[in-house]
């Protein structure tokens, strides 16, 4: 274990890589590294399908010679100076990009936080295939339940390093455990789909196998003999299992990349009012043990807390160096780093919990819609529109009653912000955490 978390040999190559970036002409650098290191069990039926694991020591080097950019990504083992000269000689063949360059020093983390992100319980292959077979287990007992999907139990850890040529150096390690199945109800054409599951940073933190077996298990057999419905107006209220989806969708509206190009339906609202007044969204890279947290970003810079929208109204974009000098701005530490590129996104995004319990949001609605899922891709994120195939649950007269399916839901996502009601049950054990939501007056398509 101590080899794995050793990233000191990563260090020395992430600045190996700098220095000879400028030596072969760069004006300015930076580097990453990446080491990975998991370990995955599925078993299907009481018996093992797979045990994978893998391992994995990646390098990628950004190179800047004037306006100009060009990266290149490699394993931990190539040779630092051939990958050098390639990389600037991509770079001076490349159209120039004034947004493009290292994040401003004085905007580089200085102490590196200890936000609790690494957890070095040792679980072996054998631990996981117990994991996974009491999840399978619970869930197959469950009446009405007729066959598993499978079901799985891993582990890993991965530690980022990332050097640049304006004097950044920092490093962080953080684990990750999960426990997931996947059951089947019914015979032949009514047969019927549901899971469960459960990740976090810390091993001692994750649902017990047999409550996600049981979960998964009653899950799926509630969706039983589902009916289609017929056109017409509803209130909808989004299971929060479909409510973060909600939020990954303001998510992408207000990212500045999609805001800089011009591709979001919120990209003139800054200062406006984009939700109802019950919506607050906040975003927290420095959370402790948090699904997305990070000490640093992509580029160097920490991060800080941030309310997005406050009370509906819009105040921050998610910015990275590259996007915030498109617009105009100063970078606020989301750059993301994906490979040898940057971008910006959130980190641990939340849609605050309003002031009403989930149970007493289903018992206002008279006539209306309760979604456990959604099918898809019809969002468009330049336009707003909203088009998705659903299945969920009747409300009548404040009560979950059958199950439907093969129904459409529609409407704008400018709309549904603004018509939007939180409950109170937020779970922040997720990188983007939602309540179960209220949208009032969709359009649903059905019979």
């Amino acid at each position: 274990m101590s080899e794995t978390l050793d990233t000191n040999r990563l260090t020395d190559r992430v600045a190996s890589l700098v220095e000879a970036a400028k030596r072969a002409g760069a004006d300015a650098a930076d580097a990453v590294a990446v080491r990975s290191r998991s370990t995955s069990v599925t078993v299907r039926l009481g018996k093992v399908e797979s045990t994978d694991a893998s391992e994995s020591d990646d390098v990628s080097l950004r190179v800047f010679v004037g306006q100009k950019v060009a990266s290149v990504a490699a394993n931990a083992g190539a040779d630092a100076v051939a990958l050098a000269e390639r990389a600037v000689a991509m770079a001076r063949v490349s159209p120039e990009d004034a947004y493009q360059g290292l994040a401003d020093a004085n905007l580089l983390a200085r102490n590196i936080r200890d936000l609790d992100l690494l957890d070095l319980t040792a679980v072996s292959a054998a631990d996981l295939t117990a994991q996974a077979l009491a999840a399978e287990q619970a869930a197959m007992e469950v009446k009405g339940v007729t066959n598993s999907s499978g079901s799985s139990a891993g582990a890993g850890i991965g530690g980022l390093v990332l050097a640049t040529s304006n004097g950044f150096v920092g490093q962080y390690a953080g684990s990750r455990f999960s426990r997931s199945v996947s059951v089947i109800a019914g015979e032949g054409t009514g047969m019927e789909r549901d899971y469960d599951f459960s990740s976090r940073i810390h091993f001692s933190e994750l649902e017990r196998p047999e409550i996600i077996g049981r979960n998964a298990g009653e899950r799926v057999v509630r969706r039983l003999n589902p009916r289609r419905i017929a056109t017409g107006t509803v209130n909808v209220v989004f299971d929060p299992r479909v409510a973060r989806g909600m939020a990954g969708h303001l998510a992408g509206a207000i990212n500045g990349a999609a805001v800089a190009r011009k591709t979001s339906f919120l990209r003139d609202m800054m200062g406006k009012q984009i939700a109802s007044a019950a919506i607050t969204v906040t975003d927290d890279p420095l959370k402790l043990r948090g699904q997305a947290s990070r000490p640093f970003d992509g580029e160097g810079v920490e991060g800080e807390a941030m309310v997005m929208v406050d009370k509906g109204v819009l105040g921050h974009w998610f910015l990275s160096t590259s996007a915030a000098r498109e617009l105009g701005l100063q970078t606020n530490g989301r750059g993301s780093r994906s490979g040898s590129s940057v971008s910006p996104t959130s980190t641990n995004l939340a849609i605050e919990p309003g002031e009403i319990s989930p149970e007493d949001m289903i018992r206002n609605v008279k006539n209306g819609l309760y979604v456990t899922e959604v099918i898809g891709q019809g969002v468009n994120m330049v336009t707003g529109e909203y088009s998705r195939g659903a299945s969920g649950f009747m409300i009548e007269n404040g009560e979950l009653t059958y199950p439907v399916s093969e129904i459409t839901i529609a409407s704008n996502l400018k709309d549904m912000f603004l018509r939007m009601v939180p409950a109170n049950d937020t779970d922040r054990n997720y990188g983007t955490a939602a309540p179960t939501l209220l949208v009032e007056g969709m359009t649903i398509a059905g019979t």
